[in-house]
């Protein structure tokens, strides 16, 4: 089904994505150019709105540009093995599970300088926590 062409605003309000962003994909190459109209003003088709739901889709999960960019490419040749795809994803599953066991001892530490109890900054507990050697974010740094 192809759509009358439309223009920036309303490829943004259709994927949620910034105008300026949009032109950041296209000037990075993400994202092809569209034609213009005499005006001089953009005009998207169905396509583009396609890929950039997909790079959406691809920045909401946490891949880079870099790995959108390859998804993309892989993603323009249905009929090739997908173990590219399965390892990008695996390398990013790995990194999301160091990042929430960073942000899980974050938390704990957190939650342990939380209601500080002393009356003035000599005896508050937050202050002394940070200062403290061997805090689980000083020894993730």
């Amino acid at each position: 089904m192809t759509l009358q062409p439309f223009n920036i605003g309303g490829l943004s309000r259709q994927t949620g994505v910034n105008i300026e962003t949009i032109r950041y994909y296209e000037k990075i190459g993400l994202l092809p150019p569209p034609a213009r109209s005499q005006g001089g003003f953009r005009q998207y088709e169905d396509h583009h709105l396609q890929r950039l739901r997909f790079i959406r889709r691809g920045r909401d999960l946490g891949f880079s540009i870099d790995s959108i960019r390859a998804l993309l490419t892989l993603a323009e040749r249905p009929d090739s093995p997908c173990e590219g795809a399965d390892q990008m994803v695996l390398l990013h599953l790995d990194e999301v599970e160091r990042k929430i066991a960073d942000l899980t001892l974050l938390r704990d530490e957190l939650r342990k300088m939380k209601n500080c109890c002393g009356q003035v900054v000599a005896q508050c507990q937050i202050i002394g926590s940070l200062t403290a050697p061997g805090s689980a974010q000083q020894d993730a740094i």
